[in-house]
């Protein structure tokens, strides 16, 4: 409750910010990564592969599974948050300010 709490709030302070501080040419846009496939997360699954004595992929269809699924089959990409916001602080990106962007394989279900 305390997670989804914080992230609203986030969402909420990020888009007063943007209108604040757009007209002095800075943009604020937020990045919501779901589950990114990071070194840590690796580790993760190789622990949950141990503790369930399955193999990598198991334990990670497993974790996919347990947060509700992932539409794309698999985890993000560290890279691809990392081109996401490249894209957004690129000068091909200058007219956008105030946004959220989910970057999760589909995992949240768009309202």
């Amino acid at each position: 409750m305390a997670y989804a709490a914080a992230k609203a709030a986030l969402t909420t302070y990020s888009k007063g910010l943007s209108n604040e501080v757009g007209p002095k040419g800075v943009r604020v846009n937020t990045v919501a990564p779901g589950f990114i496939e990071t070194s840590a997360a690796q580790a993760l699954i190789e622990r949950l592969s141990k503790q369930a004595g399955t193999d990598m992929q198991t334990a990670r269809e497993e974790l996919m599974k347990s947060l509700g699924g992932i539409p794309i089959g698999r985890p993000g990409l560290p890279e691809e948050v990392a081109e996401l916001v490249a894209f957004l602080v690129s000068d091909s990106a200058l007219s956008i300010n105030g946004g959220e962007y989910v970057i999760d394989g589909g995992t949240v279900p768009a309202v």
